[in-house]
């Protein structure tokens, strides 16, 4: 079955950004001159996913509107003769199908892709997370799409961090998956954020999941785990032992190409200069004052 269905959660209060996410959704602050949000739609597009679903809460009303028609500006645009811009105001509106439902309460990972069932029905989908940007010249998504449809189950995005690191994550224990090159493992193993010392590899999950529907029935009964949330990572472990013909079975890509971290102040800054520094348009000035800065430092 070919995959065209993807689900963005978004309902997070962003509270490491507080005050900025008082009244702004985080997903809607800018990366350079878009926001994060419409990075990951693009994304989702770029890999043949046409139909969007965002899971949002309340406040979030901006993610809505950045997708929608804004006629007024549009007609000030074009009255103007601004056709580049016009063309940018256009661009997140005819990006993809994109569709809105809320989360209500935030109960965790699990529970706000469990708001994705009535819309997903009985096919594969993808999940992208707002806080990890994968870079257009890297076609993360695409290679699990394939893998998916591929050798069925449910696929995930993994990444080495430093073993430091590991606590911050879900983690997976993994072996070789056979016909396959070595960055395409099986999951053998589950932990959401361990312990260092009780970590199964530095191999961290990051937020690109291409999931088999059967991923919302254990949903239904996955009872909160770490953080007193519904967590996602739970639900995989399940999944993993599952029989192949009732959607069992977790594979994953390990991922070494470029991702931006968007999910704290510090990332996010990091984000936005090495974002910046490859643009053709901002990159060459960017980079000569950049340069001329750090030497004064």
């Amino acid at each position: 079955m070919t995959i065209h269905k993807a689900v963005i959660p978004a309902a997070g209060l962003g509270t490491r950004f507080l005050p900025a996410t008082k009244s702004t959704p985080k997903e809607m602050l800018p990366v350079v001159d878009k926001p994060a949000i419409q990075y990951v739609v693009e994304e989702a597009v770029a890999a043949g996913l046409d139909d969007v679903l965002l899971i949002t809460g309340r406040s979030k009303r901006t993610l809505a509107d950045h997708f929608d028609a804004v006629p007024e500006l549009e007609a000030a645009l074009e009255a103007k003769g601004d056709t580049e811009r016009l063309a940018k105001v256009r661009e997140s509106t005819d990006l993809a199908h994109v569709h809105f439902v809320r989360q209500g309460q935030p109960r965790g990972l699990g529970h706000a892709v469990l708001q994705a069932k009535h819309h997903v029905g009985d096919e594969p989908f993808a999940v992208l997370l707002g806080d990890d940007l994968i870079d257009e010249r890297d076609e993360l998504l695409t290679t699990m799409l394939a893998l998916q449809e591929r050798v069925g189950g449910s696929v995930i995005a993994l990444l080495e961090v430093p073993p430091e690191q590991i606590s911050a994550y879900g983690c997976a224990a993994v072996e070789a998956l056979p016909g396959e090159d070595a960055d395409t493992v099986r999951i053998t193993g589950l932990v959401e954020k361990p312990p260092v010392d009780e970590a199964p590899s530095n191999l961290a999950i990051i937020g690109r999941y291409v999931l088999h529907p059967a991923v919302f029935e254990v949903l239904e009964s996955t009872a909160p785990g770490r953080g007193g949330e519904i967590q996602l990572t739970d639900a995989l472990a399940t999944l993993m032992d599952m029989p192949a013909d009732q959607g069992g079975g977790v594979t994953g890509v390990v991922f070494r190409g470029r991702r931006y971290d968007t999910g704290d102040r510090l990332d996010y800054l990091k984000a936005v200069v090495k974002i910046a520094v490859d643009r053709p348009d901002l990159g060459p000035d960017f980079k000569a004052w950049l340069t001329d800065y750090a030497a004064g430092l």
